[in-house]
């Protein structure tokens, strides 16, 4: 079972590493994740929510159970909204006190206790700031204490332990100055305060940036109507959307969205259903038709029965599996993890190896220098851009994928499709349109078409093939009867067998008739002909003649080529996969311009193909929308589901795409290339961030330009480039495929 709790102090990576670890020591916990920009912890297992809560507690982490969606949104903008403003509170009081110092020390003193007049000044400027770092900063020290008790380090513990001891060393110039020689007699309080404020300042930044990354969400939730008009005893009364029940009947009138998933049993209507399909022309809606939650009913006034209510509605699941692959971590990220898990401890040895060097052999004042380049290590170091760079760019991408209407079950598939090699298409439902029809009969028998069709039909009805729904469609529309089926057999691949009017009856592919030792001369210029044309036969025959041929054609999409052209101009090799005949796939794949093509596969070959594939060293992704194609979407390094075919395709795949597009494919192809080139900048950015910044900060530069990194200037670095990292992941807000 999966519970998410909300967290309130989590400030980087080496907090997201501690209380995964800690919540993973719990026996009933199976996995449990951090997603750091938006604060949450996923847990799946069977503790209780309340041992979670506990455990975070013993290591200093507040959590709160998320009850429901709409209150935990409402919950986390709300307190994201007062810690904004809180920091920004913060942050101004500390630079209003800070800035000034900074100034004097600049142009008016050298900050140094050389009188008893400059104790005065500056210890109650000491004191001042005592007061700020209390008021600004507060928060850091309690956490840095919280992890000192619990033997581990985070962020809070490098600004902690540098601002700390920056005021320390500076009180005890101002009480006892005699104890340090007269070039070492300055004081770091204005450093102090600066680097609060800035550090603050930048949160409050990241928080602002931050807000946009869930935008996609967001606006999702807002297609969803807080109230529906429910319809009973032929009177009409709003009632809220969590007392809607199933089959409850729903009044809804022009301009107004729908509130739940329902089929229309009076009237008709233009529904706009882009929010959730991307398809720019309302949809034609009359009785008998199914309309999705969210959805803007924009013309006619409709009757509707309530199918799908509250969290299992079409809109719901989305965004249930938006917020699922949000909270999910690709390969690339665990090496930020790593990283972050040791990189606190090792910061802190490396400023007290920093201050004993400077100490040992620097030049005097040693004890100024020493304080200025341990704190500026420390502070410079702090791993908040490397925790954010990942999640961030994850978050973002996901829910710019639900934009262009391809759903992604978690965030490894959005990497492991940037680096796609081979993708395999199915025929039926990918690039056909999936809605086959009756195009042809031909007997070759005595009995007529319609009878024919009759028998046909009447077995076909008891199968769940494609092609069977269009046979029995054809039937029916026809008026023609069907008769009662006995001793019903399907084979998988091949096709069925029963009797029908005492009848002794085969249906299926040329391959099932060989097996059954059927003469089929007599169709084969027919068969040849027609499967040239992209038409797939389906023969019937009783237990010693081909009785006839009935032909099925299946449109094949309008934007087919044009997407399959977009996929080959990127490199990536398409394999059509099929279990129709050679002919059919043969004429299909020359359509579409696919060079390669697998014909008459039966079902479970499927997956041994993409396997043999990907033992060729291919990274392999599949399209599909069938039952058959489950095994091939989970052997697939990706899945793609085209979005009306099975739930088991569904949950076999990686991404679903809503749009029911082969240009969907494509796009989530560039938007996981888009969203792992963000990945790597962000990475590569607070990789150099911290390797170029520790060392200047160290002082490697001092004997070569007598210059040494300020404290403050570190602070400001190091606050600005969680910023920097949340901008360049916003980036992907404005992507859009060619």
């Amino acid at each position: 079972m999966s519970t998410t709790l909300l967290l309130e102090n989590v400030s980087c990576a080496g907090c997201v590493k501690k209380i995964e670890a800690r919540v993973a020591q719990i026996p009933e916990i199976n996995q449990a994740e951090v997603n750091f920009p938006m604060r949450r912890l996923i847990i799946d297992g069977s503790a209780t929510p309340d041992s979670v809560i506990t455990a975070l507690d013993e290591i200093g982490y507040r959590a709160r159970l998320v009850i429901s969606e709409e209150e935990a949104r409402k919950e986390q903008k709300a307190l994201a909204l007062r810690q904004y403003h809180q920091k920004l509170m913060q942050s101004g009081i500390a630079l209003a006190l800070g800035i000034p110092m900074m100034i004097a020390g600049f142009f008016m003193d050298d900050m140094s206790v050389d009188t008893p007049q400059d104790q005065w000044l500056w210890g109650i400027l000491g004191l001042l700031t005592l007061a700020i770092l209390y008021y600004s900063g507060r928060h850091f020290f309690i956490s840095a204490l919280t992890s000192l008790r619990n033997a581990t380090s985070t962020m809070d513990t490098l600004i902690s332990v540098g601002t700390g001891s920056a005021w320390l060393f500076s009180m005890l110039v101002v009480v006892m100055p005699d104890l340090f020689p007269d070039g070492a007699r300055h004081v770091y309080f204005e450093a102090a305060v600066m680097i609060i404020g800035l550090v603050n300042l930048g949160q409050a930044l990241e928080l602002r940036a931050r807000s946009h990354t869930s935008d996609a969400v967001e606006r999702l939730l807002d297609l969803q109507p807080k109230t529906a008009r429910v319809v009973k005893d032929d009177k009409e009364q709003e009632l809220p959307l969590e007392l809607i029940n199933q089959g409850d009947l729903i009044r809804i009138r022009p301009g107004e969205q729908i509130p739940v998933d329902a089929l229309v049993i009076e009237g008709e209507s233009y529904v706009d259903e882009s929010m959730l399909t991307g398809e720019p022309l309302p949809a034609g809606k009359k009785v008998g038709d199914a309309v999705s939650g969210g959805t803007l009913n924009t013309s006619g006034s409709l009757l509707v029965e309530a199918v799908h209510v509250g969290e299992d509605t079409a809109l719901s699941r989305i965004i249930a599996m938006i917020r699922q692959a949000q909270n999910s971590k690709p390969e690339i990220a665990h090496l930020a993890d790593k990283i972050s898990g040791i990189f606190v401890p090792a910061v802190i040895v490396i400023s007290v190896l920093t201050a004993l060097i400077w100490y040992l052999f620097g030049p005097e004042p040693r004890i100024a220098y020493m304080l200025v380049t341990a704190m500026t290590v420390l502070i410079i170091a702090c791993p908040c851009a490397l925790g954010l760079a990942t999640p961030m760019s994850v978050m973002v991408g996901v829910g710019k994928a639900a934009d262009y209407g391809v759903l992604v079950r978690n965030a490894q598939a959005l990497q492991t499709a940037a680096n796609i090699t081979t993708l395999v298409l199915d025929k039926t439902g990918t690039i056909t349109e999936g809605r086959p029809s009756v195009d042809s009969i031909q007997s070759f028998s005595k009995l007529g078409e319609n009878e024919l069709l009759g028998l046909v039909a009447s077995l076909e009805q008891r199968s769940e093939h494609p092609l069977a729904a269009a046979i029995v469609n054809q039937a029916q529309s026809l008026g023609i009867a069907l008769y009662p089926v006995d001793n019903f057999i399907s084979i998988t691949g091949k096709g069925v067998s029963g009797i029908v009017q005492a009848q002794s009856l085969i249906l299926g592919n040329r391959a099932f008739m060989e097996e059954k030792q059927i003469d089929i001369t007599a169709s084969e210029a027919l068969f040849h002909q027609q499967t040239k044309l992209g038409k797939t036969p389906v023969f019937i025959a009783n237990e010693k003649e081909l009785l006839g041929l009935i032909f099925i054609s299946d449109p094949i999409r309008e934007d087919a080529l044009a997407a399959i052209t977009r996929l080959q101009d990127k490199g990536i090799k398409i394999v059509m996969m099929t279990g129709d005949n050679q002919q059919t796939a043969a004429a299909v794949a020359s359509h579409v311009g696919i060079q390669d093509y697998i014909a008459e596969v039966l079902p479970e070959d499927k997956a041994n193909h993409v396997k043999q594939y990907q033992q060729q060293g291919e990274i392999v992704a599949m399209a599909g929308d069938g039952i058959n194609d489950a095994p091939a979407l989970a052997q697939a390094d990706v899945g793609f589901a085209i979005g009306q075919g099975t739930d088991v395709a569904i949950e076999s795949a990686d991404m679903i795409l809503i749009r029911n597009s082969l240009h969907s494919v494509v796009d989530a192809i560039a938007l996981s290339n888009a969203t792992l080139r963000n990945i790597k900048q962000n990475l590569l950015g607070a990789f150099l961030y911290n390797s170029l910044g520790i060392p200047i900060a160290a002082g490697v530069l001092f004997p070569f330009t007598g210059l040494l990194l300020s404290p403050i200037i570190a602070g400001a670095a190091m606050a600005f480039s969680s910023a920097t990292v949340v901008g360049n992941a916003n980036r992907l807000r404005l992507f859009k495929p060619r």
